[in-house]
């Protein structure tokens, strides 16, 4: 159980959270919704541990993380932008948290083989990720995440440079492999039919507070 309470924090001098409170269980997916600049992501960033909130505290299966850094939640956050490693192979980029864990790399590559067989991309394993599709791009950056098995998976605008159709099936692929793994999540998103395609439940922030949508 992921849990926010009474999360406050100002920005530029004026409220953006204002006693935020939410739960998020395990397997369940939490769709956060409101206007650019009402505090969506900075909320999420919360949540990773990237923001510390000014009051309030962020707890995870009872324990208080609010002082954890981000590398020791174990959770994992994904943007619109994949951030994938144009460097690195697919089969490296999905590697890179396991081997950032202390996996030893053989290890860590024959993971990440049956990972992207799971995928459907087993065959693109060897490639570099910017030859990739933008729905194939998205499927990487998802078993990246997946692979080092996180207890929460913290969604930013995941599906904003795809097309409406690309959108709509990867919607309910995501949905089915947070549900399989698990593990709680968080979308955030400006799209209120993204929202209930993967959410159980909607919130929309507004005046630094949510409000119950679904």
């Amino acid at each position: 159980m992921l849990e926010l309470r009474d999360i406050h924090l100002q920005w530029d001098h004026r409220p953006l959270l204002a006693g935020v409170n939410l739960r998020v269980a395990a397997g369940q997916t939490v769709a956060l919704l409101g206007a650019s600049g009402s505090g969506k992501s900075t909320l999420l960033k919360v949540v990773a541990g990237i923001e510390v909130p000014e009051r309030g505290s962020v707890w995870f299966d009872g324990q208080d993380i609010t002082r954890l850094p981000p590398h020791r939640r174990g959770f994992a956050l994904m943007f619109q932008d994949f951030a994938l490693f144009p460097h690195l192979d697919v089969r490296d980029n999905v590697a890179f948290g396991l081997v950032e864990q202390g996996v030893p790399r053989a290890a860590a590559r024959e993971q990440a083989q049956a990972m992207l067989a799971r995928f459907g991309l087993g065959e693109h394993a060897r490639s570099r990720v910017w030859t990739l599709s933008g729905g194939e791009q998205q499927r990487v950056a998802l078993a990246r995440a997946l692979i080092t098995q996180p207890r929460a998976l913290l969604l930013d605008e995941p599906f904003s440079a795809l097309d409406a159709a690309l959108r709509e099936h990867l919607r309910a692929e995501f949905r089915e492999r947070i549900t399989d793994a698990g593990m709680a999540a968080i979308l955030v998103t400006h799209d209120e039919a993204e929202a209930r395609a993967m959410a159980q439940q909607g919130w929309a922030l507004q005046g630094g507070q949510l409000r119950a949508l679904w």
